[in-house]
């Protein structure tokens, strides 16, 4: 008990010594509400201020509150302190898609169909049935880096030459089999027209001519064309008048196309991903492992030499890494408010 009691008595007097002196310390400059007038300021349009600028600066900030008389002076390192104690960042934008007016119970629909062709494609694999994700990655770069890379060795990473020469872009159609996981008949292109979209579902068709296709597809326009339209027609033998784009019948415009291309009778049809959904076609999935594996850190000096590594890339991923996608998605939201 006397050893607790000088350890109380030894831990008061530390204390004690180390204590600091009550002070007053400087007072606030700024009162609650200037601060409250300057993070409102910083919510408004810069426009609205006659500014002819995007978004604020703190040395703009600063100013515009001086000129507004919320403060007379401040400056620039306290505005970005206020603001970032506050958590906000008018110096930061991110994009975002307001759907507009979408039916949700026909968004709901659409997806349901599609989540559910992606689960009954093993099965329908099984019956002869090809179940394809089929999209364009448009654009795609031929760079060739002015100087050689620098390989990657013990403490350093690969270093690339940022000065690169252009040699020209080309388009990739690809198909990605929902069940399988393969990439199929892929088609390199230097244009995405409705003829070539339309030649590469044939091309696709002709590998098993007599079987059912059903392919997944975006609400581009060249997904609703009148060649796809026709090709369609004369393969699944429907032999009735089309009538005539712009004026009349089927081929009269893209919303009476896309019913006959998704008609469910057909042995080659469609299924269109709702608008501004295409993350829910397979295929983009593929196209950004092609982008991390070969396109992002590649060199091609050619538009030939471009074309032959995305062959042969295919052909490495078709033999190492496809597989079939594991799809959780159902439809339901991924999250609620």
């Amino acid at each position: 008990m006397e050893g607790a009691s000088n350890n109380k008595a030894l831990k008061a007097a530390i204390i004690l010594v180390l204590d600091d002196a009550p002070r007053v310390g400087a007072p606030c400059k700024f009162t609650p509400e200037q601060d409250a007038f300057i993070l409102a300021l910083s919510c408004e349009p810069p426009a609205d201020s006659g500014r002819e600028i995007t978004h604020w600066t703190s040395r703009e900030l600063a100013d515009e509150a001086v000129s507004r008389a919320i403060v007379t002076s401040i400056s620039p390192a306290t505005v970005r302190r206020l603001l970032e104690g506050n958590s906000v960042k008018p110096h930061k934008s991110k994009a975002w898609l307001n759907r507009g007016h979408v039916d949700p119970e026909s968004f709901k629909l659409d997806v349901e169909r599609i989540t559910k062709i992606y689960k009954d494609a093993p099965d329908l694999a099984r019956r002869g049935i090809h179940v394809v994700c089929t999209d364009e990655k448009t654009g795609i770069q031929a760079l060739e880096p002015l100087h050689l890379t620098l390989p990657v060795r013990p403490g350093l990473v690969e270093r690339r030459e940022q000065d690169y020469t252009r040699h020209g872009t080309l388009c990739l159609i690809s198909n990605f089999n929902v069940a399988s996981g393969l990439i199929i008949t892929p088609s390199i292109l230097q244009t995405r027209k409705n003829v070539d979209f339309a030649k590469h579902v044939a091309t696709t068709v002709a590998t098993d001519p007599d079987a059912i296709w059903i392919f997944v597809v975006d609400q581009l326009n060249v997904h609703k064309s009148e060649e796809l339209v026709r090709f369609v027609a004369e393969e699944c033998g429907i032999c009735i008048d089309l009538g005539k784009k712009g004026k009349r019948g089927i081929l009269r415009n893209q919303i009476t196309r896309k019913a006959f291309l998704e008609d469910e009778s057909h042995r080659i049809r469609f299924i269109s991903t709702p608008k501004h959904c295409s993350w829910l076609n397979q295929v983009e999935i593929w196209f950004s492992i092609l982008s991390r594996k070969l396109l992002k850190r590649g060199t091609f000096t050619s538009i030939s030499d471009l074309e032959q590594k995305i062959q042969k890339f295919i052909e490495y991923y078709n033999k190492t890494m496809a597989k079939a996608f594991k799809w959780t998605y159902t439809g339901r939201p991924l999250a609620t408010a």
